[in-house]
């Protein structure tokens, strides 16, 4: 069974294909569509053990990014297509087929992820038209957090009106935090009943979750992505005063706030140069004071929210960092395990600077009462192994 499945981002579109069978699981190509809505739109392609393609593709929109993909994987067989979807709302808690209904579902929702559900359906227009006779399913990030419970997901507003509207807490990067708590399962070489577990997806988009007995219970986005961590250019926890403020006093619309606190906030905003931690790390290296900051504000904020899910949990047994930062940024790792002694975390940093960015590595010294561990995801993966059972 090959499983094309497609990973929409705001300017790129990951794909990859995999033979799904038993317990096998083979990545047959994969790659990469950049820059998309830009003359530098490129793709970039590996099938199998073949050196690694790079070409020049006409692709204005994120619908003509995934037809590339598409195409591209075509002569390999596509048996079914997967989707990543950011927000399922209150409706989609499970991986689902694509229908009619289904992507009006997915487009009523898109309000609460505007920086992802609308190009997640425009890849499924396109492997809609590409591949009229293939099934196309979609996975939901939110869906892995719907097991938190209602003391955790309820905001303390009336309760009719959050009834009527669906204001709650919904999460984020679910696909993620999901294989990224299997994986760290398996490398603590144990069964999910009785664990603690904290995992961290730190990216240009960030968020932790904390697991017990391998389901959520508990997680930092809210109602959108923008709610949790500092982000690349999100701002994370404010004070809602400060949009009432924005509104009342500055007399800024909707729209521009939206546009600030999701597109002009976060480690941009705070280092005034960079959205990017490799960019930050660098410019912090030479001497930026500002880079610095804002680093430092991103670890203590990461800091933060995991002392806050341990008293959640009742303690903890491991923690996981994963995602670009996670996996690749090991001054920040530095940063962020160094302040977690109080926890029971003996950091080993010539582990953390040994790590490999494709493989799990513990970072904690062999007495550490909690492990931490790099653990790389794969939500392209994750997605296959989850419509698997429904084609």
């Amino acid at each position: 069974m090959n499983i094309l499945v497609l990973n929409a981002g705001s300017s790129s579109l990951k794909f990859r294909l995999l033979q799904m069978g038993g317990t096998t699981e083979t990545i047959l190509a994969f790659g990469v569509v950049e820059k998309w809505g830009t003359p530098q739109a490129a793709l970039s392609l590996t099938v199998g053990d073949q050196p690694k393609e790079h070409r020049p593709v006409p692709a204005e929109t994120p619908s003509d990014a995934a037809t590339h993909a598409i195409q591209a994987c075509l002569p390999l067989g596509i048996d079914a297509v997967g989707h990543r979807v950011v927000h399922g709302g209150g409706a989609f808690t499970e991986p689902t087929r694509i229908t009619p209904a289904v992507i009006e579902g997915i487009r009523e929702v898109s309000h609460l992820a505007p920086l992802h559900n609308g190009l997640a359906v425009a890849g499924i227009d396109a492997a809609l038209r590409a591949l009229p006779d293939t099934p196309s399913f979609a996975v939901f990030d939110t869906a892995f957090h719907r097991t938190i419970p209602e003391i955790a997901a309820r905001y303390a507003i009336p309760r009719d009106l959050a009834d009527r509207h669906a204001l709650r807490r919904y999460g984020f990067h679910g696909i993620s935090h999901r294989y990224v708590s299997q994986e760290l399962l398996r490398c603590l070489n144990r069964l999910a009943v009785g664990t603690r577990l904290i995992t961290c997806h730190l990216g240009n988009g960030s968020s932790l979750c904390a697991v017990r007995d391998g389901i959520s219970v508990d997680t930092s986005m809210g109602l959108t992505p923008m709610e949790g961590l500092i982000m690349g250019t999100r701002s994370g926890d404010v004070d809602p005063g400060l949009v009432l403020y924005l509104i009342n006093q500055v007399r800024m619309s909707g729209d521009e706030i939206d546009e600030l606190l999701n597109r002009r906030s976060g480690l941009l905003a705070l280092s005034t140069r960079s959205g990017d931690v490799r960019d930050l790390e660098e410019a912090a290296a030479g001497g930026d004071a500002r880079a610095r900051f804002a680093l430092e504000a991103f670890a203590y904020r990461v800091r933060k929210y995991i002392g806050a899910y341990a008293a959640a949990l009742g303690g903890v047994d491991a923690i996981a960092l994963a995602g670009g930062i996670g996996e690749h940024a090991a001054f920040t790792r530095r940063r962020i395990c160094g302040g977690l002694a109080c926890l029971g975390v003996s950091f080993d940093d010539q582990r953390n600077t040994a790590a490999l960015p494709n493989k799990p590595c513990r970072i904690s010294r062999e007495d550490s009462r909690v492990e931490v561990w790099v653990i790389p995801t794969d939500e392209e993966r994750q997605i296959a192994r989850e419509i698997l059972p429904l084609i």
